[in-house]
């Protein structure tokens, strides 16, 4: 029965996709007002995120950064679905890039780039960078975490790789990375690296948003190990559908860096990004739902089957 509303719903997803976007624009403001007012979808917690986030802002100016944060969730959603299979000189009107010469240089200099950024609005359109900045012997894409669902996971997937993107699967990472480095190939990947990680994965920690925040260390330890060049990919909303992207070298070698580093230089520019630009950010993700007693209880559950294993 699922299958049979997934394909449904799919199907309803191809014809919006044929709709021009100024009107999918409409569309996007009329679903806001379902959305926002009538079924308040997570709105609980996006409050909740956001008053932990800025207790030095009044509740008027809150509610201000929750409406226009709706907003672009909407309009996230409407860009999405006109996106897939949106023509090369269609896509060049929504996304600019910027700073493609410092990716150029490392390459040159025989260095993979991986690239941290945010779950900002929106951030599928980097996708399209093939377009812009490709060449031989070069993966050029994104790691990704699987959808759920099969059906629209594969939509996303071919989506995703539309104009030549390489999807890397989170789980699979490193060994799609070595296997790429055994072949003597370079790589420029972009990761998404400010969602929540699971308990057996909460080994750092960063004041992140006035908040206590366990974070992913995985895309530094890929970068030291392939001593590759890391770069902050800052994406800003300048117009209604017009993006611009910007790379911005950080370090030249990974490899010189001391081991969390990295990490905590982009929680700390992340947190400057978002209080700039705070309804950018995806409010909707539960990024503090387990704190430090999650991490405490999961390390007391393998110390106690160890022990009776020991038994």
């Amino acid at each position: 029965m699922s299958g049979i509303f997934s394909n449904m719903a799919l199907a309803v997803l191809y014809l919006l996709n044929k709709l021009p976007l100024r009107v999918l624009y409409l569309f996007s403001d009329f679903i806001y007002l379902i959305v926002y007012y009538i079924v308040g979808y997570r709105r609980k917690l996006v409050r909740r995120s956001l008053r932990n986030s800025f207790p030095e802002k009044s509740d008027k100016e809150r509610k201000k950064i929750e409406k226009e944060f709706y907003s672009n969730l909407c309009d996230y959603f409407v860009e999405t679905i006109k996106y897939y299979g949106m023509s090369h000189a269609a896509v060049a009107k929504h996304i600019e890039f910027r700073g493609l010469d410092s990716l150029q240089k490392a390459i040159d200099n025989g260095r993979s780039c991986v690239c941290y950024m945010l779950h900002v609005f929106n951030w599928e359109y980097i996708t399209s960078l093939p377009l812009f900045f490709n060449g031989e012997n070069l993966s050029v894409g994104a790691v990704y975490h699987k959808l759920s669902n099969p059906h629209f996971d594969k939509v996303f997937k071919d989506m995703r790789a539309q104009y030549g993107a390489d999807n890397v699967s989170m789980k699979n990472t490193l060994r799609h990375i070595i296997e790429i480095t055994k072949n003597n190939k370079l790589f420029v990947y972009g990761f998404m690296a400010d969602q929540l990680p699971k308990v057996e994965a909460m080994n750092h920690w960063v004041t992140f948003l006035n908040q206590d925040t366990a974070v992913f260390t995985g895309a530094e330890k890929i970068a030291r190990r392939t001593r590759a060049s890391v770069f902050n990919l800052e994406l800003i909303k300048v117009a209604r559908g017009k993006y611009v992207a910007t790379f911005e070298l950080l370090y030249e070698d990974a490899s010189l860096c001391k081991e969390n580093e990295i990490t905590d230089k982009y929680f700390a520019m992340g947190e400057e990004y978002i209080r700039k630009y705070p309804a950018m950010w995806l409010w909707t993700h539960n990024r503090w739902k387990r704190g430090r007693a999650s991490r405490e209880a999961f390390e007391k559950h393998i110390a106690d089957r160890k022990r009776k294993l020991g038994e």
